[in-house]
Order: structure tokens, then C-alpha cells, then sequence
């Protein structure tokens, strides 16, 4: 049993006010953004640890490789490449040829550059497509691998996930709000 049900069985009994109870509640939105970033922070783990397994022992000799899931593979190689462009993607938000969606997606702006220079349009675009593809397969390994989750939960982890890149945006940065409207922060 645990302390503050204990106290709420025994205070009724009590004449007097033996202790304060603050009580905090967290709304459910909280919760599940805790476990979603849980859940990403676990899959960084990985990530380092993919990174520095040796592939031979002590004695010099070749280690069969350590068999990961397909699944979570493809979370762990869709971060890396997250990192690998993480630069890009910066760039491209900071000069608003991206912005964030509220469906934890980025979207495409023209801009001036990108109206007068072609291969700097193919290339945003490129770019900005892999990143949306590594954040579905985040968000779905996020789903597939937690058991308060099922697929037809996939569009409220990508709109927590977008409140979370709505709270992270920088200054001067576009961000798609719940309602639909853009704005800048």
C-alpha cells in the first residue's frame, strides 16, 4: 500500500490536520509525450551503442555481429541519417524553406532561392523528403514498440510529436499550429 493511500485511510479517523497533501496531476498529454521521448531517447541509445560495438574480441579474432531486429534497424539507421543531415534541415528551417507541420512532418517553402536556383529547390526537397521519411519510421517503431499504443494511435503520436517540434522551434522558424494556421516564432 503505498504512503498517501495509507494517509487517506487514516486521516478521516483523525480530529485534528496531521499533514498537507500537495497533489500534482499530470494531464494524459504529458504522459505521452514522456513516453514517446522516452522511447526516442531509447532508441539514441541504441544508436551509441551500434557505434561502438567491436567486431573482434580479444584476441584479435572476427565477432559474428549482434542480429537487431529489422524493425529496429531501421529506426537506428533513420536516426543516423537524421544526424548525418541534421545541419541541412537546420539551414532550411532558419532560411523558412522548411517548416514544422502539426502532423510531425516538415513541410516545403518556395523561396526566393528556391524559385532561382533549381538544383538548390532538388536538393531542399530531397533532403526534407528523407527526413520525413526516418521521422515516420521513428514514430512508427515508437507505436510498434509500446504496448499503450496500436497503429490506429500513429496520427496522435505524429500530433505530439509536432506540439514537441513546436516547443523546440527557434526563433524565426515556421510552425503549423493544431487550428491549421502558420505562424513564426
Amino acid at each position: 500500500m503505498s504512503l498517501a493511500l495509507a494517509l487517506l485511510l487514516v486521516l478521516p479517523s483523525c480530529a485534528e490536520k496531521l499533514v498537507d497533501v500537495n497533489v500534482t496531476i499530470v494531464d494524459q498529454k504529458t504522459a505521452l509525450e514522456n513516453q514517446i521521448l522516452g522511447s526516442y531517447e531509447e532508441l539514441g541509445n541504441e544508436v551509441l551503442l551500434l557505434a561502438s560495438v567491436r567486431s573482434v574480441d580479444e584476441e584479435g579474432k572476427l565477432k559474428p555481429a549482434t542480429e537487431i531486429p529489422k524493425g529496429k534497424l531501421a529506426a537506428l539507421r533513420a536516426m543516423q541519417r537524421q544526424e548525418f543531415n541534421r545541419d541541412d534541415i537546420q539551414d532550411f528551417k532558419k532560411s523558412q524553406v522548411a517548416g514544422e507541420g502539426n502532423d510531425g512532418l516538415l513541410k516545403f517553402f518556395a523561396t526566393e532561392r528556391t524559385k532561382t536556383d533549381a538544383k538548390f529547390k532538388e536538393f531542399a526537397t530531397a533532403i526534407i523528403a528523407e527526413e520525413n521519411e526516418d521521422r515516420m519510421v521513428i514514430l512508427k517503431r515508437i507505436v510498434a514498440t509500446n504496448e499503450n499504443f496500436t497503429d490506429k494511435d500513429l496520427p496522435k503520436v505524429q500530433k505530439i510529436s509536432a506540439s514537441l517540434n513546436r516547443d523546440n522551434a527557434k526563433p524565426g522558424e515556421k510552425f503549423k499550429l493544431e487550428d491549421g494556421n502558420w505562424s513564426t516564432r
